[in-house]
């Protein structure tokens, strides 16, 4: 038990701007620490939901003492710019990224299904079809380019299927359970052999787009495209163009550029698309799983040991 003071932000514990306030709570109190008002007692910030990050800046510039910024979601991009301008000598940033991998995994794997098995056309129908889709995910190339929590935990949900699975990674290193594992610049040598193609990246200033016209040209034109990342990892406007010419067999998209997705948008109407609104992971799910985290955290914090989800501040991620 450790009496860590703590302050969450935003205080409200309720409201979707707001939705980590009660599981932070819930693990100061299994975890013995203080929640305190901003002060000079504070040795942690929970970002407990969507937060000023001008407020988070003075939080932490006024406020020395704070030794850890327990930030609530895995992907920390809107983050970044904070982070770089008031990062200091003893203080760590950590992110949930780790934490919401299985349900997010889940879903990915819930849209390589549906969108190869053609669903996201059969539930739009409105007559019986003679023609036969569908292609079987048993004994396909996937190349899952991400090998954090999210695309590692795929990679063993996959392991059922029989596939062959290429990890895409930024740094070289090998993934153990991976067919092959290439890096980022290599990105385009993979894609032509697969079937499935499952973005699960950080969103950095380098992967920005990283799945653009050239890759997608470069895509079988049965092959699929799953983004449970960032909606910024793939060029929309290219997607909608080779879906629409058929150029790829589908696209499943949890997340989307812009977001929300607009009414009206060329996504909502396109029969090869399937598009499910950024709920890879609901409050539901992450609640316990962020609740976990801010105390190994708080507990890491008075033990001095290594806490979990460390952001690397100049990778972005």
């Amino acid at each position: 038990m450790t009496s860590v003071a703590v302050t969450v932000l935003p205080a409200a514990s309720t409201g979707a701007d707001a939705w980590g306030a009660e599981p932070a709570r819930r693990a100061l109190e299994e975890s013995g620490a203080r929640e305190v008002p901003l002060g000079d007692d504070t040795r942690m910030i929970v970002v407990a939901g969507s937060i000023d990050q001008g407020e988070l800046r003075r939080a932490i510039d006024e406020h020395p003492g704070v030794a850890v910024v327990q930030l609530p979601s895995a992907g920390v991009d809107v983050h970044v710019e904070t982070m770089r301008a008031t990062r200091r000598e003893g203080l760590v940033f950590t992110s949930a990224k780790g934490a919401y991998s299985a349900p997010v995994a889940e879903h990915a794997l819930a849209l390589v299904l549906a969108t190869l098995r053609s669903l996201q056309i059969r539930a739009r129908a409105s007559s019986w079809e003679s023609e036969q889709r569908g292609v079987s995910l048993n004994g396909a190339h996937v190349v899952i380019v991400g090998a954090g929590g999210i695309g590692t935990e795929l990679l063993r949900l996959l392991q059922p299927f029989d596939v062959g699975v290429t990890m895409v990674v930024r740094t070289a290193r090998e993934v153990d359970g991976a067919e092959r594992t290439v890096t980022t610049d290599q990105l385009d040598d993979v894609l032509p052999d697969a079937d499935v193609v499952v973005v699960a990246a950080a969103l950095t200033e380098g992967t920005t787009r990283l799945v653009g016209r050239r890759q997608l040209e470069l895509m079988r034109d049965t092959a699929v495209l799953v983004n449970i990342a960032r909606g910024a990892l793939v060029d929309t406007d290219a997607l909608v163009e080779a879906l629409a010419e058929g150029r790829i067999g589908g696209a499943g998209l949890d997340v989307v550029d812009p977001e929300p997705l607009p009414d009206g948008h060329p996504l909502w109407s396109e029969p090869r698309a399937l598009v499910t609104p950024h709920q890879a992971n609901t409050e539901e799910m992450t609640a316990p799983l962020f609740q976990a985290r801010v105390r190994a955290n708080v507990e890491a914090l008075a033990s001095g040991g290594a806490p979990e989800g460390v952001v690397d501040v100049d990778a972005g991620y």
